[in-house]
């Protein structure tokens, strides 16, 4: 059973949680988008595939909530079922740029040497082609889709990871703690997994958080430009290209993708601000 001052501590942690005002809105946020998500696995208001050119451009109404676009599809449904796609290429892309930067990061800090060097410079090359570039290339010579878009956006967030692993874990090496578990006789890789790691999931959490905001904003502009998920996929950046034609006759059909997107990049960054204050004691304790 936990100990008193164990249950003491956690629920000061979840009262300081509720107090702090970005954490709470960010979550809210971003569980609407997780539970709309979530929803359209198994309802829509609408099947967002089925074309109705009669029903096409309604307003809202009791019928459509948000109306219809120029093929008569439900907008509603087409946001909820564009929420479960943009999850699916951030979850995806920031696990590729967090598992494998997280792994570059931590070598850099246990080897050191050319071997940080090698890591260091890698990254710096690969900055050099961005997400978007990155997945131009792709298409040129896979084609367009939403799979070749998580491989550009997950290979972007690599160095981005091993960058932050490798200056947190270096911040980690320096302390007295890892001296003492050296004079044990621990190995590098054995200290790395039982103390570098686990005193840097904190940083590494918050900045998948704040990457998973961009990765939905980089995925709505692949779309937006073609390039990342395809017809009959909804997709919110393909809904604001496809609404940029009818500004005049139907403006609401960009502004609901539009405050989707908003309000889904807002909710993780402020999440992610959130977080980075409640789990790094320094910040706590200036509050």
């Amino acid at each position: 059973m936990p100990s008193a001052g164990a249950s003491s501590r956690g629920r000061q942690g979840w009262h300081r949680a509720l107090r702090h005002r970005s954490f709470v809105l960010g979550a809210v946020l971003t569980m609407l988008m997780l539970g709309m998500a979530a929803i359209s696995l198994v309802w829509t208001p609408w099947s967002p595939y089925e074309v109705d050119l009669a029903a096409k451009l309604q307003p809202p109404s009791t019928a459509h909530w948000l109306g219809t676009d120029a093929f008569g599809r439900d907008i509603l449904s087409l946001l909820m079922v564009g929420a479960r796609n943009s999850i699916l290429v951030g979850v995806i892309a920031v696990g590729i740029g967090m598992g494998v930067g997280t792994a570059l990061g931590l070598l850099a800090a246990a080897r050191k040497g050319w071997v940080e060097e090698a890591i260091m410079r890698l990254a710096d090359f690969t900055f050099a082609f961005p997400a978007l570039l990155l997945a131009i290339m792709l298409t040129a010579v896979f084609g367009a889709g939403i799979v070749n878009s998580i491989i550009a956006i997950g290979i972007f967030y690599i160095p981005t990871f091993a960058r932050v692993t490798r200056a947190s874990a270096n911040a980690v090496w320096a302390r007295e703690y890892i001296l003492a578990a050296r004079a044990c006789g621990k190995g590098p890789w054995r200290i790395t997994l039982e103390h570098v790691l686990p005193n840097i999931l904190s940083v590494l959490i918050v900045q998948a958080t704040i990457q998973f905001a961009l990765a939905i904003l980089a995925e709505a502009a692949l779309s937006y430009l073609g390039l990342g998920t395809q017809p009959p996929e909804p997709s919110w950046g393909r809904m604001l290209s496809e609404a940029q034609t009818l500004m005049f006759q139907a403006p609401l059909l960009a502004v609901w993708p539009g405050v989707a997107i908003a309000l889904a990049v807002l909710g993780l960054n402020l999440l992610g601000d959130g977080l980075r204050d409640l789990l790094d004691p320094r910040l706590a304790r200036k509050r």
